[in-house]
């Protein structure tokens, strides 16, 4: 009897072993978590990670770091993370120019974020706002179209530099509208805002968070948020979508990714930590005042969703015929 009992003990703990994913037998994390961020520190991109970085690192009990490694649109931090150990260790804060625009723009980099990267979720979502000058006389982006077609090439906006998603969203807009403007790519987007305050240029497509102040003190008229829907932050604006192009979706995008080959159990892990940083109030607070929402995500839709982003922004660097100066 004693001995029959052993064995039943023993194959019950066997089974109980059996059951733990490889991330709960190794005890993940063991180590500190290592976030590479591929912009400045301030930007965006480096907010969100940073906001994130903290809540994960007091809910798993293990510090994760964020690292600033700037240049080339955020491509030298995303080679170095798809060439890291596919251990859950290093992972990249990527955003939409890096993940889906420039590696299709700088022509030179062998970097296929498809392959090359583990999606584990979705961070954050900005919307852009059209944005004119008060002098111009377009107060709706049907006016800015008929300005656009009446003299093809006359009309400026700005960005804050080349393969940006201001400068995208401008992209697609006139592929959409079948129209031609000229791009003038400032080094950021605060000197290309100064310059739309200053008059200097027509138009833009900014982060709505950072004309919003401009927008409210009549600075800038608004005529239209980038996303599919209205924006929470300012409801009174509507869609281009809604105003005059159907098709139209551009956002300023924030993901959080891994190595290719990382272990399914520990994205899950991960993605279960970002889900729930998200969900916390004050998290939701301090993206409302960026002017940002979270969207639920999995691995899975998060890697479906930047295949098709890439998919969208190669046709509209292709049919624009944008070119990188490298």
């Amino acid at each position: 009897m004693k001995r029959s009992a052993f064995v039943l003990a023993l194959v019950f703990a066997i089974c109980l072993l059996g059951s733990k994913s490889p991330a709960q037998m190794s005890g993940f994390p063991e180590r500190p978590i290592k976030m590479i961020v591929g912009f400045s520190a301030g930007g965006g991109t480096d907010v969100v990670a940073r906001i994130l970085a903290q809540k994960m690192s007091d809910a798993m009990g293990q510090s994760v770091v964020v690292e600033n490694r700037t240049g080339a649109s955020g491509l030298i931090a995303a080679e170095a993370v798809a060439k890291s150990p596919s251990d859950g260790y290093t992972l990249m804060m990527g955003s939409q120019t890096t993940l889906a625009v420039a590696p299709t723009l700088y022509r030179k980099v062998d970097l296929d974020p498809s392959r090359d990267f583990a999606g584990i979720a979705l961070a954050g979502v900005s919307p852009m706002v059209l944005a004119v000058h008060p002098a111009i006389p377009a107060h709706s982006v049907n006016d800015v179209i008929a300005m656009a077609k009446a003299a093809p090439g006359t009309l400026n906006f700005g960005s804050g530099g080349l393969g940006t998603t201001p400068h995208m969203a401008a992209e697609l807009f006139s592929s959409l509208a079948g129209i031609r403007m000229t791009h003038i790519a400032y080094r950021g987007e605060a000197p290309a805002i100064n310059d739309l305050l200053g008059g200097q240029i027509a138009l833009m497509f900014p982060n709505l968070s950072a004309v919003m102040g401009n927008i409210k003190a009549g600075r800038l008229r608004a005529l239209a948020v980038t996303s599919s829907q209205r924006s929470a932050s300012a409801p009174e604006i509507p869609t281009v979508a809604e105003t005059a192009l159907p098709q139209f979706d551009a956002a300023t995008w924030f993901a959080l990714v891994a190595p290719a080959g990382t272990a399914h159990d520990i994205l899950a892990r991960l993605n279960r930590e970002v889900r729930l940083a998200l969900a916390q109030e004050d998290v939701k607070r301090r993206f409302a005042d960026l002017g940002m929402t979270s969207e639920d995500s999995t691995p899975d839709s998060l890697d479906a969703y930047i295949r098709s982003e890439i998919a969208k922004w190669t046709k509209v660097i292709k049919d624009a015929e944008i070119h990188s100066p490298e």
